[in-house]
């Protein structure tokens, strides 16, 4: 599967941005889906993840109840709603995909397969 994400750019603090991501091929709805971030100088970082069902999420401690994670079957696309964005959300954002069985959507970076190329997103203060 190739990810193309979309979506980033710069945005003021407490302001909301959405990222998207587009998946080829006919398997989109065979993978657990996740967003990934990484700051300048630091590892990255998983964000949020959704089952291929679309029923389960996982998120970061550190964006819960700022940022949705979904998914659109027909389009083949998984998108990031960020709400209430600071500083430290700051870094590139990849889209990643994970084809293994799991009960729930993966919060280690290892476990996922297929990366996209990444969209920036800056957050000014």
């Amino acid at each position: 599967v190739q990810l193309v994400e979309s979506g980033g750019g710069l945005v003021q603090a407490g302001g909301s941005l959405g990222l998207s991501c587009a998946a080829s091929g006919r398997t989109f709805s065979t993978y657990d889906m996740g967003w990934v971030r990484q700051a300048p100088g630091k590892e990255r970082e998983f964000v949020a993840g959704i089952s291929r069902s679309g029923g389960s999420t996982s998120y970061a401690d550190s964006v819960k109840g700022r940022f949705t994670i979904s998914r659109d079957a027909a389009k083949r696309t998984v998108s990031l709603q960020m709400n209430s964005l600071n500083s430290e959300d700051t870094g590139v954002y990849y889209c990643a995909a994970d084809r293994s069985i799991y009960f729930m959507p993966r919060t280690q970076i290892r476990d996922y397969d297929y990366w996209g190329h990444g969209t920036q997103v800056t957050v000014s203060s």
